[in-house]
């Protein structure tokens, strides 16, 4: 007989516990409550379950939790299914879930309260934070599903009420998994586009479950930062949602949001009646601005008196051609005295003058003989006299 005990390392035992729980509980289902929920950044979900007695640690992984409809909140009682997992480094067990559901209404609801209070809190259910709705709007978005009954009503109010309306679809499911983070992301893509005047966020009616898409943490956020105003119309009068608080504008239904955001012909004609008398009231204003400012031009000195005007004119235009005519007559007799003085620079040049006194004007070879010296015995000489010229052959 054999006593030899067995000796495992720790490593042996952590692989053998796993070994042994993991095909044990490959499949389990459990209901408890959630404890320490926390989303981590990576979109893994890690949670405790827990009664009154004992808790285990729980993880989700990213692929698996987008199809949950709802966000788990701390306190809500669940059944989740999944498989035990260990984890042999550190020798700690889990659950890693596949699907979680809340326990009934009565939990979804509570989760409802919960999440209602914490955003109250932070105010984004404030009146100071709502936006106007716009009464004639250009381009109305609207978000929800393409092939809803809620689109089509919608849409059959609009061209009712407003046809010239431009209507924009973002299309997005309404319920089911992913359904918040879809909306949540339709909701920015109207903001980025940025070209509609208002947005109408609906879906016809259905249980807690249905609508639980807009009771969301992130559906309601993302309604907060949108710059463009929100009306929501989702499901029945009596069916309130976390959107319908933060939105800027609840209507019981999807026909009553349009109806909200589309003005009735009446109302446009009241609205061109208002139009048309503030316009007419401007125009009166405007004349009479004009009318007063022409009176006070007609009493100013210049309309009392306008002979005395003209005749100040006249004076100036006087004064003024005077001071002209003043001008251009010193002007010609400086140029007058200029002209006398070149004429008399000039005649007493002329050698004529010269002549008349006696002197006479030598030239041989037609060149002015003015010294001793640049006279040629027997060249021939011209000279000139006052009354005359002689030449001198110049032959001895």
């Amino acid at each position: 007989m054999n006593n030899e005990v067995r000796i495992y390392s720790v490593s042996e035992i952590n692989r053998e516990i796993k070994i042994l729980l993991e095909t044990s509980f490959d499949n389990i289902t459990v209901v408890g409550e959630i404890s320490n929920f926390k989303a981590y950044q990576s979109g893994h979900w890690y949670f405790s379950l827990k009664d009154e007695n004992s808790q285990i640690s729980c993880v989700m992984w990213r692929g698996l939790n987008a199809y949950v409809y709802f966000t788990p909140q701390d306190g809500m009682k669940v059944i989740v299914n999944g498989r035990l997992n260990v984890y042999e480094p550190r020798g700690n067990y889990q659950i890693e879930v596949y699907s979680i559901k809340p326990l009934g209404v009565g939990e979804l609801q509570i989760a409802f309260e919960a999440l209602k209070r914490k955003l109250a809190a932070e105010g984004l259910f404030d009146e100071r934070f709502k936006k106007p709705i716009p009464k004639i709007p250009e381009r109305i978005g609207v978000v929800t599903s393409k092939d809803s009954a809620a689109l089509r009503d919608v849409l059959a109010v609009i061209r009712r009420r407003f046809p010239v309306v431009e209507v924009i679809l973002a299309h997005t499911s309404v319920q089911g998994e992913g359904a918040a983070q879809e909306i949540s992301n339709a909701l920015d893509l109207m903001n980025e586009y940025g070209e509609v005047d208002v947005i109408i966020l609906c879906r016809g009616g259905g249980s807690l479950e249905d609508l639980w898409a807009f009771n969301e943490e992130i559906t309601a956020r993302a309604i907060f930062r949108s710059k463009i105003p929100i009306v929501t119309g989702i499901g029945h009068e009596v069916d309130f949602t976390i959107a319908d608080f933060v939105a800027d504008l609840r209507a019981a239904t999807p026909t009553a949001a349009a109806e909200l955001v589309t003005p009735r012909l009446e109302q446009l004609i009241e609205l061109l009646k208002e139009y048309d008398v503030s316009l007419y009231n401007l125009i009166l204003e405007y004349i009479n601005s004009l009318k007063e400012r022409l009176n006070s031009e007609l009493r100013s000195y210049a309309f009392v008196l306008p002979q005395s005007l003209l005749n100040t004119n006249q004076q100036k235009f006087d004064f003024a051609f005077y001071k002209f005519n003043q001008a251009i007559q010193i002007y010609f007799n400086e140029l007058k005295q200029t002209l006398s003085k070149f004429t008399n620079t000039i005649n007493l040049s002329d050698p004529k003058l010269t002549l008349s006194k006696g002197f006479a004007i030598v030239r041989q070879n037609q060149k002015v003989i003015s010294r001793k010296k640049m006279f040629t015995r027997f060249q021939p000489t011209e000279i000139e006299f006052y009354d005359g010229k002689v030449i001198i052959n110049g032959k001895v």
